[in-house]
Protein backbone atom coordinates (compact mmCIF):
# COMPACT_ATOMS: atom_id res chain seq x y z
CA UNK A 1 0.00 0.00 0.00
CA UNK A 2 2.74 2.34 1.04
CA UNK A 3 4.60 1.76 -2.52
CA UNK A 4 1.23 2.80 -4.37
CA UNK A 5 1.04 5.59 -2.40
CA UNK A 6 4.37 7.03 -2.95
CA UNK A 7 4.28 5.49 -7.07
CA UNK A 8 1.02 7.54 -7.36
CA UNK A 9 2.87 10.81 -5.98
CA UNK A 10 5.71 11.22 -7.80
CA UNK A 11 6.63 11.83 -11.74
CA UNK A 12 9.02 11.04 -13.76
CA UNK A 13 11.08 7.99 -14.56
CA UNK A 14 14.47 8.57 -14.84
CA UNK A 15 16.99 6.27 -13.36
CA UNK A 16 18.06 8.59 -10.93
CA UNK A 17 14.27 9.25 -9.32
CA UNK A 18 13.26 5.47 -9.79
CA UNK A 19 16.36 4.64 -7.12
CA UNK A 20 14.76 7.35 -4.73
CA UNK A 21 11.04 6.18 -5.52
CA UNK A 22 12.49 2.33 -4.79
CA UNK A 23 14.15 3.08 -1.63
CA UNK A 24 10.88 5.59 -0.22
CA UNK A 25 9.00 2.89 1.22
CA UNK A 26 11.75 1.22 3.63
CA UNK A 27 12.83 4.66 4.48
CA UNK A 28 9.67 6.17 5.45
CA UNK A 29 9.05 3.11 7.72
CA UNK A 30 11.91 3.54 9.46
CA UNK A 31 12.16 5.63 12.20
CA UNK A 32 15.79 6.98 10.87
CA UNK A 33 16.47 10.84 10.58
CA UNK A 34 16.20 11.99 6.69
CA UNK A 35 18.34 14.48 5.36
CA UNK A 36 17.13 16.20 1.86
CA UNK A 37 19.67 17.27 -0.41
CA UNK A 38 19.22 19.08 -4.30
CA UNK A 39 19.31 22.38 -5.86
CA UNK A 40 16.57 24.93 -4.75
CA UNK A 41 13.19 23.41 -6.71
CA UNK A 42 14.27 19.83 -6.83
CA UNK A 43 10.92 18.65 -4.79
CA UNK A 44 12.36 18.32 -1.35
CA UNK A 45 9.68 19.57 0.93
CA UNK A 46 7.19 16.96 -1.54
CA UNK A 47 9.40 13.63 -0.63
CA UNK A 48 9.59 15.25 3.55
CA UNK A 49 5.68 14.85 2.81
CA UNK A 50 5.63 11.46 1.17
CA UNK A 51 7.83 10.10 3.36
CA UNK A 52 5.98 11.20 6.39
CA UNK A 53 2.62 9.91 4.41
CA UNK A 54 4.14 6.35 4.41
CA UNK A 55 5.67 6.27 7.38
CA UNK A 56 3.53 4.97 10.60
CA UNK A 57 2.93 8.71 11.92
CA UNK A 58 0.90 9.40 8.79
CA UNK A 59 -2.38 10.38 10.94
CA UNK A 60 -0.01 12.56 13.33
CA UNK A 61 1.20 16.31 12.49
CA UNK A 62 3.55 17.24 9.80
CA UNK A 63 4.91 20.68 10.91
CA UNK A 64 7.29 22.48 8.41
CA UNK A 65 9.47 25.64 9.19
CA UNK A 66 11.93 27.55 7.06
CA UNK A 67 14.88 28.36 8.42
CA UNK A 68 16.14 30.46 6.10
CA UNK A 69 13.22 32.39 6.23
CA UNK A 70 13.29 33.55 9.87
CA UNK A 71 16.26 35.60 11.85
CA UNK A 72 18.52 34.12 14.40
CA UNK A 73 16.43 36.33 16.98
CA UNK A 74 12.91 34.44 15.72
CA UNK A 75 14.34 31.40 14.94
CA UNK A 76 14.69 30.25 18.64
CA UNK A 77 11.18 30.80 19.68
CA UNK A 78 9.84 29.31 16.72
CA UNK A 79 11.67 25.75 17.20
CA UNK A 80 10.99 25.30 21.15
CA UNK A 81 8.39 28.40 21.93
CA UNK A 82 8.39 30.90 24.66
CA UNK A 83 7.01 31.61 28.26
CA UNK A 84 4.67 35.04 28.28
CA UNK A 85 7.14 38.10 29.00
CA UNK A 86 10.12 36.06 27.82
CA UNK A 87 11.16 39.07 25.39
CA UNK A 88 9.64 42.42 23.97
CA UNK A 89 5.94 41.49 22.29
CA UNK A 90 5.94 38.13 23.62
CA UNK A 91 2.46 38.92 25.13
CA UNK A 92 1.21 35.36 25.46
CA UNK A 93 3.05 31.55 25.72
CA UNK A 94 3.85 30.32 22.80
CA UNK A 95 4.51 26.57 21.88
CA UNK A 96 7.37 26.23 19.16
CA UNK A 97 7.40 23.63 16.44
CA UNK A 98 8.74 20.64 18.38
CA UNK A 99 5.62 21.19 20.48
CA UNK A 100 3.32 21.03 17.67
CA UNK A 101 4.71 18.11 15.99
CA UNK A 102 4.79 16.08 18.83
CA UNK A 103 4.24 12.26 18.03
CA UNK A 104 4.91 13.73 14.52
CA UNK A 105 7.01 14.66 11.75
CA UNK A 106 9.32 18.05 12.00
CA UNK A 107 10.48 18.85 8.42
CA UNK A 108 12.81 21.66 9.07
CA UNK A 109 13.46 23.30 5.58
CA UNK A 110 16.98 24.55 4.36
CA UNK A 111 18.89 23.68 8.04
CA UNK A 112 22.03 24.57 7.01
CA UNK A 113 20.88 28.49 7.31
CA UNK A 114 20.65 27.83 10.92
CA UNK A 115 22.74 29.96 13.33
CA UNK A 116 25.79 28.31 15.29
CA UNK A 117 23.90 29.20 18.89
CA UNK A 118 20.74 27.05 17.46
CA UNK A 119 22.96 24.58 16.37
CA UNK A 120 23.54 23.30 19.54
CA UNK A 121 19.99 24.01 21.18
CA UNK A 122 18.86 21.63 17.97
CA UNK A 123 21.21 19.33 18.66
CA UNK A 124 20.31 18.60 22.44
CA UNK A 125 16.45 18.60 21.72
CA UNK A 126 17.58 15.93 18.92
CA UNK A 127 19.66 13.61 21.02
CA UNK A 128 17.47 14.22 24.08
CA UNK A 129 14.22 15.31 22.85
CA UNK A 130 13.83 17.62 25.99
CA UNK A 131 13.83 21.79 25.93
CA UNK A 132 12.88 24.34 27.64
CA UNK A 133 10.76 27.17 26.27
CA UNK A 134 12.58 30.41 25.60
CA UNK A 135 12.03 32.26 29.36
CA UNK A 136 11.18 29.26 30.73
CA UNK A 137 12.46 26.56 33.18
CA UNK A 138 10.13 23.99 32.55
CA UNK A 139 11.45 21.19 30.98
CA UNK A 140 9.43 20.04 27.75
CA UNK A 141 9.91 15.90 26.77
CA UNK A 142 8.59 15.28 22.97
CA UNK A 143 8.40 12.43 20.54
CA UNK A 144 9.37 13.97 16.93
CA UNK A 145 11.00 12.53 14.06
CA UNK A 146 13.19 14.64 12.03
CA UNK A 147 13.14 15.70 7.84
CA UNK A 148 15.74 17.76 7.17
CA UNK A 149 16.89 19.89 3.52
CA UNK A 150 19.05 21.69 2.65
CA UNK A 151 20.52 23.16 -0.62
CA UNK A 152 23.54 24.32 0.80
CA UNK A 153 27.31 22.16 0.99
CA UNK A 154 27.09 21.26 4.58
CA UNK A 155 30.57 19.26 4.36
CA UNK A 156 31.99 22.61 3.33
CA UNK A 157 29.71 24.32 5.68
CA UNK A 158 32.19 22.54 8.34
CA UNK A 159 35.09 23.55 7.17
CA UNK A 160 34.53 27.30 7.50
CA UNK A 161 33.25 26.85 10.50
CA UNK A 162 29.65 27.83 9.87
CA UNK A 163 27.53 24.20 10.45
CA UNK A 164 28.39 21.76 13.45
CA UNK A 165 29.85 18.20 12.25
CA UNK A 166 28.16 16.84 15.44
CA UNK A 167 25.23 18.07 13.84
CA UNK A 168 25.58 16.88 10.31
CA UNK A 169 25.70 13.56 11.55
CA UNK A 170 22.65 13.49 13.78
CA UNK A 171 21.01 14.89 10.80
CA UNK A 172 22.64 13.15 8.00
CA UNK A 173 21.72 9.05 9.37
CA UNK A 174 20.02 8.40 5.64
CA UNK A 175 20.90 11.11 2.76
CA UNK A 176 18.44 11.27 -0.15
CA UNK A 177 20.04 13.60 -3.04
CA UNK A 178 17.50 14.93 -5.32
CA UNK A 179 19.08 15.71 -9.29
CA UNK A 180 18.44 18.77 -10.82
CA UNK A 181 15.84 18.94 -13.44
CA UNK A 182 18.83 19.48 -16.28
CA UNK A 183 20.14 16.17 -15.08
CA UNK A 184 17.03 13.57 -15.38
CA UNK A 185 15.26 15.61 -18.65
CA UNK A 186 13.01 12.66 -19.87
CA UNK A 187 10.87 13.49 -16.94
CA UNK A 188 10.03 16.95 -18.43
CA UNK A 189 7.59 15.99 -20.82
CA UNK A 190 5.50 13.65 -18.25
CA UNK A 191 6.31 16.71 -15.28
CA UNK A 192 4.43 19.10 -18.36
CA UNK A 193 1.89 16.92 -19.04
CA UNK A 194 1.04 16.76 -14.94
CA UNK A 195 1.04 19.99 -14.40
CA UNK A 196 -1.37 21.40 -17.27
CA UNK A 197 -3.48 19.18 -16.57
CA UNK A 198 -3.59 20.05 -12.85
CA UNK A 199 -3.91 23.99 -13.80
CA UNK A 200 -6.65 23.14 -16.24
CA UNK A 201 -8.89 21.96 -13.92
CA UNK A 202 -7.84 24.45 -11.43
CA UNK A 203 -8.94 27.45 -14.19
CA UNK A 204 -11.37 25.41 -16.16
CA UNK A 205 -9.08 25.58 -19.36
CA UNK A 206 -7.96 22.86 -21.89
CA UNK A 207 -4.37 24.15 -22.54
CA UNK A 208 -2.07 22.11 -24.21
CA UNK A 209 1.65 22.37 -25.88
CA UNK A 210 2.98 21.30 -29.11
CA UNK A 211 5.39 18.90 -29.59
CA UNK A 212 7.86 21.60 -30.49
CA UNK A 213 7.48 23.74 -27.80
CA UNK A 214 7.37 20.26 -25.51
CA UNK A 215 10.73 19.67 -27.24
CA UNK A 216 12.15 22.98 -26.76
CA UNK A 217 11.46 23.16 -23.26
CA UNK A 218 13.20 19.85 -23.17
CA UNK A 219 16.03 21.50 -23.84
CA UNK A 220 15.94 24.35 -21.47
CA UNK A 221 18.60 23.36 -18.38
CA UNK A 222 15.65 25.12 -15.77
CA UNK A 223 18.04 26.52 -13.34
CA UNK A 224 14.79 27.04 -11.05
CA UNK A 225 14.31 23.56 -11.93
CA UNK A 226 10.74 22.04 -11.07
CA UNK A 227 9.13 24.85 -9.10
CA UNK A 228 10.02 27.17 -11.82
CA UNK A 229 8.14 24.22 -14.32
CA UNK A 230 5.58 24.38 -12.70
CA UNK A 231 5.31 28.20 -12.62
CA UNK A 232 6.18 28.18 -16.20
CA UNK A 233 2.95 26.04 -16.83
CA UNK A 234 0.65 27.65 -14.30
CA UNK A 235 1.32 30.98 -16.31
CA UNK A 236 0.81 29.40 -19.33
CA UNK A 237 -2.87 28.08 -18.91
CA UNK A 238 -3.25 31.15 -17.00
CA UNK A 239 -2.61 33.62 -20.08
CA UNK A 240 -3.25 31.04 -23.08
CA UNK A 241 -6.01 30.62 -25.44
CA UNK A 242 -7.66 27.56 -24.96
CA UNK A 243 -6.46 24.89 -27.44
CA UNK A 244 -2.82 24.20 -28.59
CA UNK A 245 -0.19 26.43 -27.58
CA UNK A 246 3.07 26.73 -30.17
CA UNK A 247 6.40 28.41 -30.12
CA UNK A 248 4.58 31.13 -32.78
CA UNK A 249 1.68 31.36 -30.25
CA UNK A 250 3.41 31.90 -26.79
CA UNK A 251 1.28 34.58 -24.87
CA UNK A 252 2.86 38.15 -25.27
CA UNK A 253 3.41 38.46 -21.64
CA UNK A 254 5.45 35.87 -21.43
CA UNK A 255 6.90 36.79 -24.69
CA UNK A 256 10.40 37.84 -23.07
CA UNK A 257 10.52 35.03 -20.75
CA UNK A 258 10.57 32.63 -23.45
CA UNK A 259 13.15 34.71 -25.55
CA UNK A 260 15.38 34.33 -22.45
CA UNK A 261 15.17 30.43 -22.56
CA UNK A 262 16.20 30.52 -26.22
CA UNK A 263 18.77 32.45 -26.20
CA UNK A 264 20.57 30.54 -23.44
CA UNK A 265 19.63 26.87 -25.11
CA UNK A 266 20.82 28.65 -28.56
CA UNK A 267 24.48 29.38 -26.43
CA UNK A 268 24.23 25.92 -24.67
CA UNK A 269 24.06 23.89 -28.27
CA UNK A 270 25.30 25.61 -30.57
CA UNK A 271 28.05 28.50 -29.02
CA UNK A 272 31.74 28.37 -28.98
CA UNK A 273 31.58 28.32 -25.37
CA UNK A 274 30.01 25.77 -23.45
CA UNK A 275 27.18 26.90 -20.81
CA UNK A 276 27.82 27.48 -17.63
CA UNK A 277 26.16 24.09 -16.24
CA UNK A 278 28.13 22.25 -18.78
CA UNK A 279 31.68 23.64 -17.90
CA UNK A 280 30.39 22.91 -14.40
CA UNK A 281 29.89 19.22 -15.45
CA UNK A 282 32.82 19.04 -16.88
CA UNK A 283 35.14 20.21 -13.44
CA UNK A 284 32.62 18.34 -11.74
CA UNK A 285 33.71 15.04 -13.64
CA UNK A 286 37.50 15.95 -13.88
CA UNK A 287 37.49 16.55 -9.95
CA UNK A 288 35.76 13.29 -9.20
CA UNK A 289 38.04 10.83 -12.02
CA UNK A 290 41.31 12.54 -10.20
CA UNK A 291 39.84 11.62 -6.77
CA UNK A 292 38.89 8.21 -7.39
CA UNK A 293 42.33 7.70 -9.29
CA UNK A 294 44.17 8.90 -5.79
CA UNK A 295 42.00 6.78 -3.75
CA UNK A 296 42.57 3.23 -5.80
CA UNK A 297 38.44 3.72 -6.53
CA UNK A 298 37.49 3.72 -2.48
CA UNK A 299 34.63 5.67 -2.81
CA UNK A 300 34.51 6.47 0.60
CA UNK A 301 38.16 8.22 0.77
CA UNK A 302 37.18 10.07 -2.48
CA UNK A 303 34.07 10.89 -0.65
CA UNK A 304 36.17 12.45 2.22
CA UNK A 305 38.53 14.14 -0.26
CA UNK A 306 35.64 16.30 -2.46
CA UNK A 307 33.43 16.84 1.19
CA UNK A 308 31.12 15.03 0.11
CA UNK A 309 28.85 11.79 1.23
CA UNK A 310 29.46 8.28 0.06
CA UNK A 311 26.44 8.31 -1.81
CA UNK A 312 26.44 11.53 -3.66
CA UNK A 313 30.06 10.25 -4.92
CA UNK A 314 28.02 6.92 -6.08
CA UNK A 315 25.42 8.76 -7.71
CA UNK A 316 27.99 11.32 -9.25
CA UNK A 317 30.03 8.04 -11.06
CA UNK A 318 26.45 6.82 -12.46
CA UNK A 319 25.68 10.61 -13.44
CA UNK A 320 29.20 10.85 -15.38
CA UNK A 321 29.41 7.16 -16.42
CA UNK A 322 32.70 6.15 -15.28
CA UNK A 323 34.14 2.87 -15.14
CA UNK A 324 36.71 1.89 -13.19
CA UNK A 325 39.91 0.50 -15.17
CA UNK A 326 41.66 -1.76 -13.55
Amino acid sequence: MASELVSNSLIGSSQAMKEIYNDLPRIAQSKATILLRGESGTGKELIAKLIHKNSRLANKPFITVNCAALSESLIESELFGHEKGAFTGALHAKKGRFELADGGTLFLDEVGDLPLPVQVKLLRVLQEMRFERVGGMESITVNVRTLSATHRNLEKAIEEGSFRKDLYYRLNVIPIELPPLRERREDIPPLIDYFLNKFNLENENTVCLSRDLVNFLTRYDWPGNVRELENCMERLVVLAETGTVTLDTIPIAMKTYFDDIRDVTRIRRTGPLASFSDRMDEMEKEALENALELTAWVQAKAARMLGLSPRQVAYKIKKHKLVHKK
